[in-house]
């Protein structure tokens, strides 16, 4: 795994995902901020949607990746999540499931020791990704 120190753009990006949450945070209903850079260098934010039934919460990278989506903008360079607190959190499994598959040339800044971060690519955080199979002899129509 290729782990490289964050760019001054990178810390930028991690105090927007901090002002968003300290701007956003409510109690029980949102706890994670995140913030996407891409590659035209277009900067989103979004907070995290915690629910009374835990399975339907959605996270702050998949808003945000929402967000990029209807923007037309899905280009992706460089993701982060902050918790309330504003440390730097890794994406949880769903999320580095849905940066790959939306995002598959992002990088994410991530949380090493000491309170540092650095910045590694998607796939690192995701080995061996499942990949749908398209059967022999079908074409994909969508």
């Amino acid at each position: 795994m290729k782990i490289d120190p964050p760019s001054e753009q990178d810390l930028a990006l991690v105090e927007e995902a901090r002002r968003i949450i300290s701007k956003r945070f409510r109690q029980n209903y949102h706890h994670v901020g995140a913030a996407l850079r891409t590659k035209c260098g277009k900067v989103i934010s979004a907070v995290h949607l915690e629910a009374h039934v835990g399975r339907v919460a959605v996270c702050a990278e998949a808003v945000a990746l929402g967000i990029a989506a209807v923007e037309g903008d899905l280009e992706i360079e460089t993701m982060v999540a902050v918790d309330r607190h504003g440390n730097v959190v890794s994406p949880c499994g769903m999320c580095r499931e849905l940066i790959s598959d939306h995002a598959p040339g992002c990088r994410v800044i991530v949380p090493v020791e000491n309170g540092t971060v650095a910045v590694v690519h998607v796939a690192d955080l995701l080995p061996i990704k499942y990949k749908r199979v398209k059967p022999a002899g079908k074409e994909s129509g969508g």
